[in-house]
């Protein structure tokens, strides 16, 4: 019996700034579906040429009143990054803390609009240890 990933599902608020976040990842909409009947948006997020590795924004028109208020329970998406220090000043430059910096050069954690954590990973070996990040202390949890 073969198995085969399809994607992962996560829980959103607010769509368009869900969306905006997982944009300055790098990710791209590869599909979405609007469903009338059930009331729900269905927007398939991607990194460009890797469609078989997407994240599922669910987003119910009426709220979601079952979304847990730390969204623990779900764990963290991972993603491997040519350059984490590029990619952390980049999203703090728009907006988003950096819970757990990158301060051994490897990996690095942040939090979307609903609270799901996102992990970073340097491509390859540890970039060298660099200011800011090797003395900044970690930002809530992550």
């Amino acid at each position: 019996m073969a198995l085969t990933y399809l994607h992962t599902m996560v829980r959103v608020l607010d769509l368009e700034k869900s969306k905006a976040f997982y944009e300055l990842l790098g990710l791209e909409e590869t599909r979405r579906s609007d469903n009338d009947k059930g009331r729900f948006t269905l927007v398939f997020m991607s990194p460009p040429g890797q469609e078989n590795a997407a994240v599922e924004l669910t987003y119910n028109w009426d709220g979601d009143e079952g979304l847990p208020s730390d969204s623990r329970h779900f764990g963290h998406l991972a993603y491997r990054v040519d350059n984490i220090y590029e990619m952390c000043q980049h999203l703090m430059d728009n907006g988003v803390t950096i819970n757990r910096p990158p301060r051994d050069g490897r990996m690095a954690f942040v939090r979307s609009p609903d609270n799901i954590s996102v992990e970073l990973l340097q491509a390859g070996d540890a970039l060298e240890p660099q200011e800011p990040w090797a003395s900044m202390e970690n930002t809530g949890h992550w």
